[in-house]
């Protein structure tokens, strides 16, 4: 019998914790910093993501992800929240460059897209953002296209996003692979018909798109 398998010929790729350092590890540097309590950090974030969709004035982060909320009121709404280790307040002006201050350009991963892309295969950036900077000018020649939340109004892990992604290179779901650090965004994919690779090293990754792909990537 013939193998209905589509080929796998498209690449989306997360950024923030795959083409950047780990989440954890960044935020932890900015609350040293700012000399935070990272657990009232922790539990404003948790607070906010518990909220359901129909409580969308109770999750910032969400509205946010969506560019429907300013970068200074959210950082407003945040500031207020959280608590430094001198009882002083946290100033709420430039606090989500602040945040993303201590991500690190993962230049292995830059690489491997790119060399993805030389096999012909498709590549696309798909993040979810805090309204925050990306280096856009360390991009020429990387990806095919480039879905961020806040430009499309719509985020990781809703299948929305993912299918536009698939749409604007010219993909079905079942042809994309689509790599995140995030278990939620990764099962979501799946859900949509993708392949998904949670991402927790280059190495692992890299493996994995050779066996998917069927090409040399070292």
């Amino acid at each position: 019998m013939p193998d209905d398998t589509p080929a796998l010929r498209g690449l989306l790729v997360d950024w923030g914790g795959v083409l950047t350092s780990g989440l954890n590890d960044a935020l932890g540097r900015w609350a040293e910093l700012d000399d935070l309590d990272f657990d009232a950090y922790h539990q404003a974030m948790v607070g906010w993501l518990a909220a359901t969709p129909a409580e969308a004035e109770l999750n910032p982060i969400h509205a946010l992800e969506r560019g429907q909320i300013a970068v200074p009121d959210f950082e407003r709404k945040l500031a207020a929240l959280l608590v430094r280790r001198d009882g002083k307040p946290v100033p709420a002006e430039g606090l989500i460059e602040r945040m993303f201050a201590h991500f690190e350009h993962e230049p292995q991963m830059s690489a491997l897209v790119r060399r993805a892309r030389s096999h012909g295969i498709k590549t696309a950036l798909l993040s979810n953002s805090w309204g925050n900077t990306y280096p856009r000018e360390t991009w020429d020649g990387m990806f095919d296209d480039i879905v961020i939340s806040g430009e499309v109004q719509m985020r990781k892990p809703d299948a929305e996003i993912y299918l536009l992604s698939a749409e604007r290179l010219g993909l079905q779901p079942k042809e994309c692979v689509f790599i995140d650090d995030l278990e939620v965004n990764v099962d979501a994919a799946r859900e949509l018909g993708m392949t998904a690779v949670h991402h927790t090293s280059y190495d692992e990754t890299r493996r994995e798109l050779e066996s998917l792909f069927g090409v040399d990537l070292t």
